[in-house]
């Protein structure tokens, strides 16, 4: 393996001093700055896409970032004699996102807020296979309603319940009301929605860990899931991992919410959309689908804590939606 790496390495106009592993990749010192050589799983178009857009939010003040280095035959990926495909990119040292700390939090949304602006006025057509779909969250979420069904339909069979799955119908009626609830309002917002206001180019995985506090400044890494769809998503899976880690903390959401907004205003449709994401009980089904795809003859405790956290927290969670209901 470390052969294949340097051979990949020396297709690359740099000269490597050192190399260590780190993040399932190899992060280079090289005479240029700091590179990570990842394995690439995308398509060779993608990558030029990538490249395109990285380059285009470092043209537009996001001076520090990910940008993908080419090969000396000016191409986004090299691929190796077996096929694997690999591809560099510029790194940089230092300490993740805090999710503990109020001002890294807020600082992550506001730079998120940033991408979304400038991302919006990419000038290149956006290729079809990275567009989502109108319906493809709502499709998603009839399904793991259905599912919810289905696994409660079988904790319900069983004779002998252990105390996770007491807990999980005890807690069943209200967490799929909500998902009943959030299905429906999504059926609507899809046939009244203008879906060219709430579009733009996301990051695709934009989290605590793809956010880096350096000397130089907060740089976002890993655009490797950027994708044409709709922004509040980016926003909306951010604030439901802080505000879950928060107990949904109502004045760190509205300071997240205000945050954003300081930077790039949204409109009624996008924040329908956001309230959509983190209305539906997704860390209930994630549990759910957790316990019925495991050995049902011995149930994780952990199981059983995260059922019993998110039950305690739900109060302060639909106090939270509701504040933003009135929002919109």
């Amino acid at each position: 393996m470390y052969n294949r790496e340097n051979q990949i390495l020396e297709q690359y106009p740099f000269e490597v001093k050192q190399t260590a592993k780190g993040r399932g990749a190899l992060i280079c010192d090289t005479d240029k700055g700091l590179k990570i050589l990842k394995e690439y799983r995308g398509s060779e178009g993608r990558a030029e896409f990538l490249y395109c857009l990285l380059e285009f939010l470092k043209e537009h003040g996001q001076e520090y970032i990910d940008c993908i280095v080419k090969n000396k035959e000016e191409k986004a990926i090299t691929v190796d004699v077996d096929g694997t495909a690999y591809m560099v990119r510029d790194w940089y040292e230092g300490k993740e996102c805090d999710t503990k700390n109020r001002e890294d939090i807020l600082r992550a949304v506001q730079q998120l807020a940033k991408l979304h602006k400038i991302m919006r006025e990419f000038p290149q057509e956006i290729p079809e296979y990275l567009k989502g779909k109108n319906n493809t969250l709502l499709l998603e979420n009839e399904k793991h309603t259905r599912e919810l069904k289905k696994v409660r339909n079988y904790v319900y069979s069983r004779k002998k319940k252990n105390d996770f799955e007491q807990k999980f119908l005890q807690s069943y009626p209200m967490f799929y009301r909500e998902a009943e609830q959030v299905v429906e309002l999504q059926r609507k917002e899809l046939e009244r929605t203008d879906t060219d206001s709430i579009y733009g180019i996301c990051h695709g995985d934009y989290n605590q860990h793809n956010v880096i506090f350096t000397s130089k400044g907060l740089i976002v890494l890993n655009f490797e899931r950027a994708s044409y769809d709709v922004q509040a998503g980016d926003l909306g899976n951010f604030m439901r991992k802080i505000m879950e880690k928060h107990n949904w903390n109502m004045g760190l959401g509205v300071d997240m919410l205000a945050a954003y907004e300081k930077v790039r205003e949204m409109s009624i449709e996008e924040l329908n959309q956001l309230y959509i994401r983190l209305a539906y009980p997704e860390k209930f089904w994630k549990i759910a689908n957790h316990y019925f795809n495991s050995s049902k003859a011995w149930v994780c405790g952990r199981n059983l804590e995260k059922l019993e956290k998110i039950m305690e927290q739900n109060e302060a969670r639909e106090a939270f939606l509701l504040l933003m209901k009135q929002k919109v």
